[in-house]
């Protein structure tokens, strides 16, 4: 397989940050109980996912091993600010569903393991499709579990009322359903991917790269 093409896809399959590395579970489980809510975050996040490490892969040989984080705090949360500032502008109803979680992007493991992990040492075309492929996974897994909990909990999706439900379960749109559905999903996706569980450790974690260079700064 072409080298992009599987930079592109492992964030989407191999590598899902939600479904796999269990990477950003606050607002997944916070913002999945509608599918709206789910794909404006998960486009959102997307959006600052390539722009963060396009400018980090840009910058990695000026930035010092010593304030690296703190550069790329900076440069994520302008672009969060950024994506906050539009959305308020032309999209105020989403906006205001989203909440604080527009600026908890900002802090988002999955961006943050993207950037050091992998937008510091490669290319900034490679560190675009990275961005795009890991957006695109998250949004992927944002979507499921907004649609799963929105049609079982609401017995709508998109806001469009289901004839067929008439009596929704509405525990699925509460923070214990969040869980369940959460947890049958990562089921559902490993087992479909033949994945079997693994020891939790420092050694299986895809991210210790940054934590070893951490202890060496």
């Amino acid at each position: 397989m072409n080298k992009n093409i599987k930079i592109l896809t492992k964030g989407i399959i191999k590598e899902n940050p939600v479904f796999f590395t269990l990477l950003g579970m606050c607002p997944t489980l916070a913002l999945s109980s509608s599918a709206q809510n789910a794909v404006g975050l998960g486009v959102a996040t997307l959006i600052v996912l390539i722009c963060s490490n396009v400018i980090i892969s840009l910058l990695k040989k000026l930035i010092p091993a010593g304030v690296r984080l703190p550069c790329y705090i900076t440069i994520i949360a302008g672009f969060t600010t950024f994506i906050t500032l539009l959305l308020k502008a032309f999209l105020p109803d989403l906006y205001t569903e989203l909440g604080i979680f527009l600026s908890l992007i900002a802090v988002n493991c999955i961006i943050f393991a993207r950037a050091e992990v992998f937008a510091s040492k490669n290319g900034v075309f490679e560190s675009a499709l990275d961005g795009l492929g890991m957006g695109l996974g998250f949004t992927l897994a944002l979507f499921i579990m907004g649609t799963i909990r929105e049609i079982l909990g609401a017995g709508t999706w998109f806001g469009l009322q289901l004839p067929q439900l008439t009596e929704p379960m509405t525990i699925f749109i509460m923070p214990a359903g969040g869980f369940f559905a959460l947890g049958f999903v990562i089921a559902a996706v490993n087992k479909f991917m033949k994945k079997r569980p693994h020891n939790i450790s420092c050694d299986n974690c895809p991210h210790k790269a940054m934590c070893r260079r951490g202890e060496e700064d």
